[in-house]
């Protein structure tokens, strides 16, 4: 088995360059923006445009994004192993995936061709979804496997969430502006924004594929793939599913789950409602609604600061106050519609700006910390494993997502919700209060969660590097017997293992 693709396994060591870390951020263009435009306009779009109620359109993302799910799994497992295949051996077990997904990112738009029935659009998002996971899953293991320095890879991270922050504004600006020179009631304002995202998104995929790297394929895991057992198709299975079970044995990976799907889902409530709270409760328009979001411009300073906050004060501070401003803005929303000012647009701006400086810092942390997971993993299995946290990650978030979404669609198809209603005086009181309910209890009540959980994290630059310099030392063929009490302590404290128990590959088992 031989790494055939110089520029994909012939780079493996070289410095990682700001504009090589650029370049592989490209793809969370997709992400950040992609779903910000999903999240922010798909369902008012299924109700509005395609003639489908609230429960309809939260089904249809709710499905697609537990098929989703699962195909993440899939892709995670298969993504780690694809070196044993021709194709990954000639193009590499990441970037074989990164290759055929960027001109499929074209489908994209069939998801905003107004006026089809529910089977259509059920279908086209579910192709969307598993394209999308094809690509991010495989992309996000990148850092991991392009350096092992925490500084290089908090570089690639903060340069790809400064692509995202660009991306999240442009796909809340760009579809206002669309829609208000198009018409405020013309669907197909909508389909134009989405034949514009998913050209960029499908030039952002061939850019990365083409600037990254892997690492090459090692006899060390070819001599542990012939020494494990032929198995059946159900054994592979079962095998599959125990790998992303044993994840959640290393204590900071189950803390950092938790944190990253409440904020995150808190986050996407947010989004999927705030077009409704602005058109259904406050009488302003789908464009305000785009507008006010579009401060996520905020985002990309935002990023540079907390990449640097991130190696000098390390995750949990940026937990803590991303949190903490999400909740305080929700609170100044609810204000807004309570005490109605005369100019309440400028009251939701303001608001607006900070809020998203929460939510950009918010979005930065969670994948910023992942790739040093892995690392916590390895000292206890002895396994590169990147591709299967990436999935389970994945995986996890969107099924809560797709939950999310779906209760969003119910309650606001029996709270009266009238869909199409062009403004509030065709909004029954009783809808309004689910809406508000949805933003403040919904989305606050969930970010509230994650910041109480977030207070005991401790995974930061000064452990992560105890933990890799502990790996080094392991890996020259040094013992355990020789463990520093520092060292101990601090293995013991991220893993949730006894050290004498650890770097062992039965534990993956």
């Amino acid at each position: 088995m031989e790494n055939k693709d110089r520029r994909v396994f012939g780079s493996h060591g070289r410095k990682v360059t700001f504009g090589r870390a650029f370049f592989y951020g490209l793809p969370d263009m997709m992400g950040g923006g992609g779903f910000t435009i999903i999240g922010a306009f798909l369902l008012f779009f299924f109700t509005t445009f395609a003639g489908l109620t609230a429960t309809q359109g939260a089904l249809i993302i709710g499905i697609a994004r537990v098929i989703d799910a699962i195909t993440s799994l899939v892709m995670g497992s298969l993504t780690d192993n694809f070196w044993r295949t021709k194709l990954g051996q000639m193009f590499g077990r990441r970037h074989f995936f990164l290759m055929i997904g960027a001109p499929l990112m074209l489908e994209y738009i069939l998801m905003w061709v107004p006026g089809r029935g529910f089977w259509y659009y059920l279908i086209v998002y579910l192709l969307f979804e598993i394209i999308a996971a094809s690509v991010l899953i495989p992309w996000e293991t990148l850092p991991t496997e392009m350096t092992s320095d925490y500084t290089s890879r908090t570089k690639m991270s903060s340069t790809r969430m400064f692509i995202s922050s660009t991306g999240t504004f442009l796909a809340t600006f760009v579809p206002g502006q669309i829609i208000s020179a198009m018409g405020q009631n013309n669907p197909y304002a909508y389909l134009v924004n989405g034949i514009i995202f998913a050209i960029i998104f499908a030039l952002c995929v061939f850019a990365a594929n083409k600037a990254t790297w892997e690492r090459p394929v090692t006899q060390e895991m070819k001599d542990v793939y012939n020494s494990q057992p032929k198995r059946s198709l159900w054994q592979t299975f079962a095998k599959e599913f125990k790998d992303y079970i044993s994840t959640m044995k290393i204590k900071s990976f189950r803390k950092h789950i938790g944190i990253y799907l409440l904020s995150f889902t808190g986050k996407d409530t947010y989004n999927t409602i705030f077009v409704y709270f602005i058109v259904s409760c406050l009488g302003l328009t789908a464009t305000d609604s785009a507008n006010i979001l579009s401060l996520s411009v905020i985002g990309i300073p935002t990023t540079i600061l907390a990449g640097w906050l991130m190696i000098k004060k390390g995750p949990k501070f940026l937990f803590i106050n991303a949190y903490t401003i999400m909740l305080l803005m929700i609170i100044g929303d609810y204000l807004v519609y309570k005490l109605q000012p005369s100019n309440p647009l400028v009251w939701l701006l303001a608001i607006g700006l900070i809020y998203q400086v929460g939510r950009q810092t918010l979005e930065f942390t969670p994948w910023n910390v992942f790739p040093f997971i892995p690392d916590l993993d390895e000292i206890v299995t002895k396994q590169h494993r990147e591709g299967i946290y990436a999935a389970f990650m994945t995986f996890v978030r969107k099924s809560t997502v797709a939950v999310a979404t779906v209760i969003v669609g119910i309650v606001l198809d029996e709270s009266g919700y009238v869909k199409g209603a062009k403004n509030l005086l065709h909004e029954p009181e009783s809808a309004q209060h689910a809406i508000v309910g949805v933003l403040v209890f919904g989305a606050g009540g969930l970010i509230l969660c994650a910041l109480l959980l977030a207070l005991t994290f401790k995974l930061n630059k000064e452990t992560h590097d105890v933990v890799a310099n502990e790996i080094d030392r392991l890996k020259a063929g040094g013992s355990k017997a020789d463990v520093t009490p520092e060292t101990r302590k601090v293995v013991e404290e991220l893993t949730g293992w006894d050290y004498d128990k650890v770097w062992n590959e039965d534990n993956a088992k």
